[in-house]
């Protein structure tokens, strides 16, 4: 432990008085560090002073009779220093300690020690020089200490967690690993950073990640209930593909040697999460095999080795969610479905499919598309409920529906939602949109040169089921004007609007341009 004001004072060699008044000082006055003690008499020593120096003084620059304005503006340059306190010779210059500048010590809550005249300056420097070096001995052989307790215990069968729980023995802390699908993986104690600043934490380690670029930060957690804790994040992993975020609560032990530990502790943790990536990858592949397998009809392989390795296949009714799986996000997509896998035990498969993620899912668990679409912010199409002899009809389904979920860049779509419209609904929004402009150029053209409404008007004919009283009524015109604006578009588009094709063509034209 670094020495402090208080240490010398219980040292009975140094045989050192406290002047200032006990109720005059600040209430950790006395349990300040002292980092350095350097003597002076010059009346302004301030520019060879640092904080928490203490600064020894035979008092040659006090006059006989010490103004008490010049001890006051005396004592005030070293407290804005931040000296830790003021110790004065005596028996050497003068007589005992100043009355004025006691006072002003008092009176400015700096602490002001005598020092007999048996005792030479050197010897309170020599002690703080000796302290400090037997402290930075101590902080040095703790961290070795605690390295090497960290080491073997990253050699156990669950190396990380034991790590983890070993650098919150040795730090007095509490430690947690937040994963890089944004999740508490685990932490040491159990519950020992209560909420609403766990989430406050991990709200944060997942912004971290979203930027996907290397950083560390500190945070100060629980302030809207009056409990706030600091708590230091850490990024593990390359900026390219980070893999968690480690999170540290407030430590007294966090000085250099403890950040130390800490960063012994990061490439332990950081060299696991990457061989559970190597293994993550083959695992990946044996799942997008055996997806390929369940969409194409035959599910017995999978089953089996999905039983040997996950969990029952999921039950039907099924839906199949197909969402967009770009770099920046595919592992950390996959982190988050392989926690959901292990949640809900059979409930759920997935697997990697070209540029995309397919999940195949029970009805219960649809509502984990929204989750990916928000947490990721990408696009998901879902298809309908469908039997187990139906995954791949429904992989079709959920590609048209993601299909119509890109045109918004990210959400969810349903399938159902297509099919709700219409078949022509769904083929004027594929490939239709030029051709469809191309179909309603003369009306467009002469609405704009005329100024006239036939676009609008032949529209409101068409949802009307091409009656002429109906649609005057709905646009406030007479029927004659509705009657003479088609026969004009009609002209106008070089085609007769009485029968079915017709309209069905014009139809699904204003739907692709909409």
């Amino acid at each position: 432990m670094q020495p402090t004001v208080q240490t010398l004072l219980d040292r009975p060699e140094l045989d050192l008085t406290l002047l200032t008044p006990a109720d005059a000082l600040p209430a950790d006055a006395l349990a300040a560090t002292v980092v350095w003690a350097h003597s002076s008499d010059l009346v302004d020593p301030t520019p060879f002073l640092d904080a928490g120096h203490v600064l020894l003084t035979t008092g040659t620059q006090f006059e006989a009779s010490v103004d008490p304005d010049f001890a006051s503006d005396y004592v005030r340059r070293l407290r804005e220093t931040g000296i830790a306190a003021l110790g004065f010779g005596t028996e050497v210059i003068r007589a005992g300690t100043p009355d004025a500048l006691v006072a002003a010590c008092a009176e400015q809550g700096l602490p002001v020690f005598e020092v007999p005249y048996r005792v030479p300056f050197i010897a309170i420097v020599r002690l703080v020089s000796d302290l400090i070096a037997e402290d930075a001995y101590a902080r040095q052989a703790w961290a070795l200490a605690a390295q090497r307790a960290i080491s073997l215990a990253a050699l156990r069968p669950d190396g990380l967690s034991a790590t983890l729980a070993e650098l919150s023995h040795r730090l007095g802390a509490w430690v947690g690993l937040i994963d890089a699908a944004g999740s508490l993986d685990r932490e040491a104690p159990s519950g020992g950073l209560s909420q609403p600043a766990l989430g406050e934490v991990v709200g944060e380690a997942r912004s971290m990640l979203r930027r996907g670029q290397r950083a560390s930060r500190t945070l100060v957690a629980g302030e809207s209930v009056d409990q706030p804790q600091r708590v230091t994040l850490q990024t593990l992993g390359s900026g390219s593909s980070l893999r968690g975020v480690l999170a540290i609560g407030d430590s007294t032990e966090l000085d250099q040697a403890g950040r130390e530990v800490v960063t012994s502790v990061i490439a332990l943790a950081g060299l696991a999460l990457e061989q559970n990536r190597d293994l993550d990858r083959a695992r990946g592949h044996l799942r997008s095999g055996l997806l390929r397998s369940i969409l194409a009809g035959d599910s017995s392989l999978a089953e089996r080795v999905a039983a040997e390795m996950w969990g029952p296949l999921p039950s039907a009714p099924l839906r199949i969610a197909v969402a967009d799986a770009p770099a920046a996000h595919v592992e950390r997509l996959t982190e988050l479905l392989e926690l959901r896998v292990e949640e809900r035990s059979g409930r759920l498969f997935f697997g990697r499919d070209d540029d995309t993620v397919v999940l195949v899912l029970e009805e219960a668990d649809a509502p984990l598309a929204d989750e990916i679409a928000s947490e990721f912010e990408v696009p998901v199409g879902v298809s309908d409920a469908v039997a187990a002899d139906g995954v791949g009809l429904a992989h079709e389904q959920a590609l048209r529906a993601l299909e119509r979920a890109r045109e918004s860049g990210s959400g969810v779509v349903a399938f159902d939602e297509i099919s709700r419209q219409g078949v022509l609904a769904f083929l004027a929004r594929t490939d239709a949109r030029a051709v469809a402009l191309a179909t309603l150029a003369p009306l467009t053209a002469h609405d704009a040169a005329q100024g006239t409404s036939l676009l609008e008007t032949t529209r409101a004919w068409l949802e009307h089921g091409g009656q002429f009283d109906a649609t005057a009524q709905a646009l406030g015109v007479h029927r004659h004007t509705v009657r003479s604006r088609v026969a004009l578009a009609e002209r106008l588009l070089g085609r007769d609007l009485s029968g079915f094709h017709a309209r069905a063509d014009l139809w699904a034209a204003l739907l692709a341009v909409d």
